[in-house]
């Protein structure tokens, strides 16, 4: 009789946090929400393209002038970096230059990912920044739209570099991570 008082005792505040309404989904918990989707994808599969594969780009006429495994997630990091700056309202740390492939001083493979997941706290900061008030704000340095259009950047051009970052890595016999089975 003991047990069941205790299972009863215990389970009672669990039952009562399952009543609370949950809250309304938030404009920024929305945008924050697919830009982590996208973060687990793209950094996993970054961590998973060896190091000595970094330089590859994809031989034939349709990939001419094609960026690197490494330019690429350099300009999808560069890209996270300088919307964010843009809804927040700060100045970016990127320059011109370094929007095209990421900024010259990445040289390693771990350099690459830590300003990935850098380029990504600092997305979830601007996403969770967003307000139904704030939404349709415009802002930006030298392109001016909303907040939210920078937000829905973040998410839309990452999926879109993660894409082809797939190829480069199925190209070497890598499998992205959430390609895997039971992912």
């Amino acid at each position: 009789m003991k047990i069941a008082a205790v299972v009863l005792v215990l389970a009672i505040p669990a039952y009562a946090q399952s009543d609370k309404p949950t809250p309304p989904p938030t404009v920024g918990g929305t945008l924050d929400k697919q830009l982590s989707i996208v973060e687990s994808g793209l950094v996993a599969l970054v961590e998973a393209m060896p190091a000595d594969k970094f330089d590859f780009v994809p031989a034939g006429d349709g990939f001419k002038d094609s960026r690197t495994f490494k330019q690429q997630v350099g300009h999808v990091a560069a890209a996270l970096e300088n919307n964010s700056a843009n809804i927040l309202g700060e100045k970016s740390i990127i320059m011109p230059e370094d929007m095209k492939n990421g900024p010259a001083k990445l040289k390693t493979k771990d350099d690459y990912v830590a300003f990935l997941k850098a380029a990504f706290a600092h997305g979830h900061k601007a996403c969770s920044s967003l307000t139904e008030k704030n939404q349709l704000e415009i802002v930006g340095q030298k392109n001016k739209n909303t907040k939210l259009f920078f937000a829905s950047l973040l998410t839309w051009h990452s999926f879109d570099h993660y894409g082809q970052l797939a190829v480069y890595a199925r190209s070497n016999g890598v499998v992205p991570p959430a390609s895997r089975p039971n992912n």
